[in-house]
Order: C-alpha cells, then sequence, then structure tokens
C-alpha cells in the first residue's frame, strides 16, 4: 500500500548549486545522480541541527530538498541568507510535483517520476516524486490505503524520529539526531557549518544522549514526560503510536540501570528501552562531556 502527500519542496538550481549546497550541508550532494535520493542537513555554527530533509537530485541536475512543511520557509530564508554571490536559483519548484511513501518497492515508474528507497536505513520504505498524474497513477498500482498516521507509526516502530515532531528547534547535536546512523553526515567532506563540533564529538565518542526507541504496553507515555531510571530523570518521551515512541535519552544511563535491573519508567509507567539493531551505543564505561 502507499500514501500520497504534498511535499514541501525547495528547488536549489544553477551552475554553482552543487558547491554551494556541498559548503553548507553535513552530506556531499554533488554526487548524487539524477533521480537519487540523499537524507542531510543544515546544522548551526554549533553543531545542533537547525533543519534535516530529503535531499533528490532532478533530472536535470538540479536539488529538490524536502525538509518538513513547517520548516520549508525557514530554510528557505537559511539558504537566501547563505547565497551572496553564488550562482544559484533558490525558489519553488513550479510543478506542482506529488510525493508517494510506500513500505515496498513501486513497480516500474512512469518516465519522470523520481524514485528511490529511504536513504536512511534499509527497510524504511520507499519515496517518489512526480508530477500529480505520474504518482495518481503510480499509487493507483501499489493500492493506496496508507494514511499519514499510518506512516507516522510505521515510521515510530522503526524507531526513525520525525525532527520537526521530535526536536525542539535547534536541540539537538547532529549525533544525537541520529545523522551518523542514517548517512545524513560525511566525516570526510570539505568543510560545513557546525563540522567542527560534528567531527570532535564523533572523534571522541562522547555522543552519549541520543533520540532512541523505547516500547511500553497500553496507553502511551504523553510527551516529555519524563524517563526515570529508579530516581534520576535520564530523557523524556517524545513521539508515540501503537506500543513504541521515540525517546531523548542518555543511553549511557538507561543502559547501566538496565544492567543493573533498575526498572525505567516514564511517570509511574514502566518502560523498555528498544534500540535497533543500527544504533549507535555508547561504549561501555564511556565517560566525557559530550552529548549532555
Amino acid at each position: 500500500m502507499s500514501f500520497v502527500y504534498s511535499p514541501a519542496l525547495i528547488r536549489v538550481a544553477g551552475p554553482e548549486a552543487a558547491a554551494f549546497l556541498d559548503n553548507l550541508l553535513t552530506r556531499n550532494l554533488a554526487d548524487l545522480a539524477p533521480g537519487a535520493l540523499a537524507y542531510a542537513g543544515l546544522l548551526t555554527p554549533q553543531g545542533k541541527v537547525a533543519f534535516d530533509f530529503f535531499a533528490w537530485r532532478d533530472v536535470d541536475g538540479a536539488f529538490l530538498l524536502e525538509p518538513a512543511a513547517a520548516r520549508r520557509d525557514a530554510l528557505r530564508q537559511r539558504l537566501a541568507l547563505y547565497r551572496l554571490r553564488a550562482k544559484v536559483e533558490i525558489g519553488d519548484d513550479p510543478r506542482g510535483l506529488q510525493g508517494l511513501i510506500a513500505f515496498a518497492p513501486p513497480p516500474a515508474a512512469p518516465d519522470g517520476v523520481l524514485s528511490a528507497p529511504d536513504p536512511r536505513q534499509p527497510g524504511f520504505g520507499w519515496r517518489a516524486l512526480g508530477t500529480a498524474a505520474d504518482i495518481a497513477a503510480l499509487a493507483t498500482q501499489m493500492a493506496p490505503g496508507l494514511t499519514e498516521n499510518d506512516v507516522r507509526a510505521r515510521r515510530i516502530a522503526a524507531g526513525a524520529p520525525d525532527l520537526a515532531e521530535d526536536s525542539g528547534p535547534e536541540e539537538f547535536f547532529a549525533l544525537e539526531a541520529l545523522f551518523e546512523e542514517f548517512g545524513a553526515v560525511d566525516f570526510h567532506k570539505g568543510c560545513f557549518i557546525g563540522q567542527e563540533n560534528v567531527s570532535r564529538m564523533k572523534r571522541r565518542a562522547t555522543t552519549r544522549k541520543k533520540l532512541c526507541r523505547i516500547a511500553f504496553e497500553g496507553e502511551a507515555p504523553a510527551y516529555a514526560t519524563p524517563i526515570l531510571a529508579g530516581e534520576p530523570a535520564i530523557g523524556e518521551v517524545r513521539g508515540s503510536a501503537a506500543g513504541f515512541a521515540i525517546a531523548a535519552l542518555r543511553l549511557d544511563r538507561a543502559l547501566e540501570a538496565v544492567d543493573k535491573g533498575i526498572a525505567l519508567t516514564a511517570g509511574s509507567q514502566p518502560i523498555r528501552l528498544a534500540s535497533p539493531d543500527w544504533l549507535i551505543l555508547p561504549a561501555a564505561g564511556e565517560t566525557g562531556s559530550g552529548g549532555g
């Protein structure tokens, strides 16, 4: 089944578009082939996530950035601020493109449709972008029926945060927001905004707080409910659905509590640490000041 939606796109085009974006973003986009999809971000100078988004390479070589709808205008303004004299055009895409999310590879897409697996982790689904008519035809082939709530529940069950929902503005450092796990940061590329702090946290292995999946039975704990390991608070609940939630969590303390048999609770409700296999966990006995 599939879900059709209206993406909040920003088109970045021009002879210097690739170089302009690569100087700013956490991941190189110049190496994307036409039709390819990446996940990337724009950080603050301190290394916190200001914006995260999917980035498509259009068939004409332009880039289509797809942030959360609520953050589109702010991202466009930030890019315009950095443009200076670069030969790039930052604006709307005039075609009124539609997006599609599915959890199985689609059949052969119509010519002109951009179609790619979600780049963050295998098993996160499939995404497509195209004209309204082409996406409608593709959705018909894939049996439409997923709702926005279905997509959200599957995302949370997979352990994938949505920073527009699960994070405040500029709340998390890039590695706390799973940029490494999701291939959103390139540690070997040239400079980008916030690179020094990202590289330092990677080199010193000091990312102890992360967005992580937790599990519970019964009613979902409310957003921002503190997570306790005995008495100390070690994090808080963010978005939740159908037995799972995303939590902002001190993983070193959570793992220590699990090892000692100390119960984790959200308010008075028992929860379980349910970190996905792909999550990079703190090393045993890790110390340091990074990541809070």
